[in-house]
């Protein structure tokens, strides 16, 4: 028998059944439609906060210190500004931070993040001004107390109006604002719209905390990055008398591989589960078969009768296998990209077509439905001509 022949054969009886076989194909739909839209929907994740980590940049540091305390300041201030002498490092920009309710008359807003910040701050993090001033080094020489506010807080606080010049209170402590930051957004590390900044030694004063735990170290270059992390480490690693776990030195880029990592795996963890799916729908498959070949007993008889061959009865038979589940596959990989779309926009997610996990997912079911249409088919041929034109 021509395979052509074959495939309108199988044809002919799948639509003869139709809705035996959209049943048969319901487990191939669901798993690939799953797999697809789950898959689109991790690896846009992924994209995504690999995106806001690039945005935060390649050449900036993090250093953490938490072996710093208010009994025993291992690292000053002036030791950790010592890092800007390194040729590797541009700025470093150490910071300080507390919870506070800012007030302006009977307006109030309660949990905001207070930063105390020095002049590189604003190099460092990249923020933009849309009214007023930054802090200056005036500003610190003297603890001035003077307040840029987020964009967020602001508006909050003052609505329309300018607050530049204006007073507020911070936990019941005057400030004069002398700037407005412009409106960047959410971003991965948080939102900058929902805080305010202070000079860096006015926060230490206003927070009580007299020693450094955190800052932003920029470098010259990507080059000079691990270098200058290097470098970093070998000093934090002499100040603290080798004890490594006093303090970190992290790249953006490592933290984007770590999150990377995790979410490829959380990626893969649920398009396995969701294939269990494809397995269910190919016994699915199998079950459907084995009632076929049940039912065509007399059509096998008479077709060996008339000199069919095992393996085109076989092949028939396995061809039907196939045409379910390929179906079974491309309706899936329909639904599931149309359902990656729709979640995407609901849940204000980001989603990732990409077109080989939907070709690898069609051609799994097309090899789900030939691994459990072997034995049907099997089954078929190997039934006797005598016996097969006996059934009732």
């Amino acid at each position: 028998m021509k395979l052509g022949q074959a495939v309108k054969i199988a044809f002919k009886n799948i639509t003869m059944n139709k809705l035996r076989a959209i049943l048969t194909m319901l487990g191939i739909i669901i798993g690939v439609a799953a797999v697809i839209a789950l898959t689109s929907l991790g690896m846009g994740a992924s994209t995504s906060v690999s995106d806001e980590i690039s945005g935060l940049g390649t050449t900036s540091v993090s250093v953490s210190i938490s072996g710093n305390s208010s009994d025993e300041e291992v690292v000053s201030y002036d030791e950790l500004m010592a890092f800007e002498d390194l040729s590797e490092v541009e700025a470093v920009s150490p910071t300080v931070s507390t919870s506070s309710t800012l007030k302006n008359g009977t307006t109030s807003s309660e949990g905001v993040s207070v930063t105390g910040i020095t002049t590189s701050y604003e190099k460092v993090e990249d923020i933009t001004l849309q009214s007023g001033r930054n802090i200056m080094d005036i500003d610190l020489d003297n603890r001035n107390k003077v307040v840029v506010l987020g964009a967020n807080v602001a508006t909050e606080l003052f609505g329309f109006t300018n607050p530049v010049d204006q007073t507020v209170k911070i936990d019941g402590t005057t400030f004069k604002v002398i700037g407005v930051l412009a409106e960047q957004g959410e971003e991965l590390t948080g939102s900058v719209d929902d805080s305010v900044l202070i000079p860096f030694t006015t926060a230490q004063r206003f927070i009580g905390q007299t020693y450094v735990n955190s800052a932003t170290v920029l470098m010259t270059d990507e080059d000079s990055v691990e270098i200058g992390m290097a470098r970093m480490e070998q000093e934090l690693y002499n100040q603290f008398g080798g004890d490594e776990t006093s303090y970190t030195v992290r790249n953006q880029s490592d933290v984007s591989d770590a999150l990377d990592s995790v979410s490829n795996t959380m990626t893969l963890l649920l398009a396995g589960i969701a294939s269990i799916s494809l397995i269910v729908g190919g016994i699915g498959i199998m079950n459907i078969m084995l009632v076929s070949v049940t039912e065509r007993t007399r059509e096998i008889g008479i077709r060996k009768a008339i000199g069919a061959k095992k393996k085109d009865i076989m092949l028939q038979f396995l061809i039907e296998a196939v045409v379910l589940s390929a179906f079974g596959g491309i309706l899936g990989a329909a639904i599931g990209i149309g359902s990656a779309e729709i979640l995407s926009t609901t849940l204000d997610m980001t989603s990732q077509i990409t077109w080989w996990v939907v070709g690898g997912s069609v051609s799994f079911s097309v090899l789900i439905g030939i691994i459990f249409g072997i034995f049907p088919a099997n089954k078929a041929s190997n039934l006797s001509p005598l016996d097969a034109l006996r059934y009732q």
